[in-house]
């Protein structure tokens, strides 16, 4: 395969390119909707695959699964590509791996409770400090007992354990508090009824996965379907971050390679911030910052500039604008930011360019030798290679079944971990108790078996119903006997006692 150097984006008064080398420093995609952003994405994506560098994008809409087949014959795309130069301009299709949490459009993506860590954990339960303190103590208790923390049933019975054992453990890890057990359980309980569940337990995720290049060497384009994810924004967020955090711990340093091992891209990257802690976005500008020495290339798309925090969007060097309406202050606000970040062209004003785009231009500024920006430059998009628009359901699942990684994630496993254990402790101990109990009790007189051992019924005997005069002779009879045995005793008492 002929070795890039660059990613071809479009046509301004120069031919304006993405350089490989300078790939990883991250980048920003904005604009308003409907001004063709996600064209831009979808050939960013195929220039990285192109030259050989895997890909991992959020697909919202479900329109990048096009990404998989050959684009289709359209005068218009052909008028663009020609209008730009692109004379060896030609539809083909990407090597795909289509991933869904939710395991329906395509493999299951997993990983274990105890992979997600408490900090995370606590920002998607939207836990209060209290709370958060708790979940970290549960944590620290199942470190110390050797409990596994899979999915979310351990995760509750860990909680239960630490709630029955509050006065013991509060010596020990610190005050736990029933009441933050129970609405951490309550947290966890809605979780799952939004099929969090199933993102949680195992085979966890294998990152590797994301590194695959097919066997011509361009690099699979890692398409998670998020469609149905969006309607639950923190999980959305939260999954991203965490995945962004086990590539920086995991990956090693490797400085700046000529070219990124992976390329991410944060797609409606509002979510990740909306009403976020100042901790939880320290800890992305943290991981942005350093993870480009791990070779990955972090890419925002957002529609709003404003919409990413200050010390992240400063660390995004390569960026492609499209168009902004200036409606309102807000919006005048906003596209007045994305003019005064670009390094300013003499020919016209950034401010004014960015409200008269048309669908398919952008201002672009992309990092250039040692790092300096480019001038902006008014840019016409080019065409994407791949098909405008979603696959086909039937062609998806071909895609699937296709896939280097079939097979490997589609079933789930549930090993012995902190629900079975604690599970068998709970049984064993109400077990012991149960037989403490019947030792303590006084034994019962055994009553007679109801049945015989040929299981016949055992005659029942039954007190016989006198009539009112058998009880008067039967009383005068009683009276007779008592009598007489009375003067029998004393007349024999007396015959004794004479003889002596």
């Amino acid at each position: 395969m002929e070795q890039q150097q660059d990613i071809f984006l479009g046509l301004g008064d120069t031919p304006q390119t993405l350089s490989l080398r300078l790939a990883n420093r991250h980048g920003l995609v904005a604009g308003a909707t409907g001004t063709g952003k996600t064209v831009t994405l979808q050939i960013l994506a195929e220039g990285f695959s192109r030259a050989g560098v895997p890909v991992f994008v959020a697909d919202v809409k479900g329109d990048l699964s096009g990404l998989a087949a050959a684009g289709d014959e359209k005068p218009k795309l052909a008028e663009r590509a020609k209008q730009i130069g692109l004379y060896d301009f030609f539809y083909e299709a990407n090597p795909v791996v289509f991933w869904d949490l939710f395991g329906k459009q395509g493999h299951p993506i997993r990983t274990t409770v105890s992979e997600m860590g408490p900090l995370l954990l606590s920002r998607l339960l939207q836990l209060n400090d209290t709370q958060e303190g708790v979940m970290n103590v549960a944590f620290r208790v199942a470190d110390d007992e050797g409990l596994l923390i899979l999915d979310l049933k351990d995760l509750r019975s860990l909680l239960n354990h630490v709630g029955q054992n509050a006065a013991t453990l509060s010596t020990e890890y610190g005050r736990v508090s029933p009441a933050s057990v129970g609405a951490i359980q309550r947290r966890l309980l809605s979780l799952g009824q939004q099929g969090a569940g199933k993102f949680f337990g195992e085979p966890a995720l294998d990152l590797a996965d994301f590194f695959r290049c097919d066997e011509s060497g361009r690099g699979y384009i890692n398409v998670l379907a998020a469609d149905k994810l969006m309607l639950h924004p923190k999980l959305y967020a939260t999954f991203l971050l965490w995945l962004l955090s086990e590539l920086f711990e995991e990956l090693p340093e490797v400085g700046d390679p000529d070219k990124p091992k992976l390329v991410f891209f944060f797609d409606e990257a509002h979510l990740l911030f909306d009403d976020a802690p100042k901790a939880l976005i320290e800890k992305v500008e943290q991981v942005v910052r350093l993870i480009r020495s791990k070779g990955i290339g972090v890419y925002f798309v957002s529609q709003n500039p404003l919409d990413i925090p200050d010390e992240i969007l400063g660390q995004l060097g390569n960026r492609v604008q499209h168009a902004l309406r200036a409606f309102t202050p807000r919006d005048r606000k906003a596209v007045r930011a994305a003019a005064e970040t670009f390094r300013a062209n003499k020919t016209f004003d950034s401010f004014e360019a960015i409200t008269e785009l048309g669908v398919g231009e952008a201002l672009v500024s992309t990092l250039q030798k040692k790092g300096v920006p480019s001038v902006v430059e008014r840019t016409l998009i080019r065409p994407p290679a791949s098909r405008l628009g979603p696959l086909k359901r039937s062609e998806r699942q071909a895609v699937v079944r296709s896939s280097p990684v079939n097979g490997l994630y589609d079933e789930s496993v549930d090993r012995k971990s902190a629900y079975e254990i604690l599970k068998a402790r709970a049984d064993k101990a109400a077990e012991a108790e149960a037989r403490a109990a019947e030792q303590a009790q006084p034994k019962r007189r055994r009553k007679q078996p109801e049945y015989d051992y040929a299981g016949n019924p055992r005659p029942r005997r039954r007190r016989k119903t006198q009539s009112a005069t058998e009880r008067i002779i039967g009383s005068a009879v009683r009276r007779f006997a008592t009598q007489v045995g009375r003067e029998l005793v004393r007349g024999l008492l007396g015959s004794f006692l004479r003889k002596r």
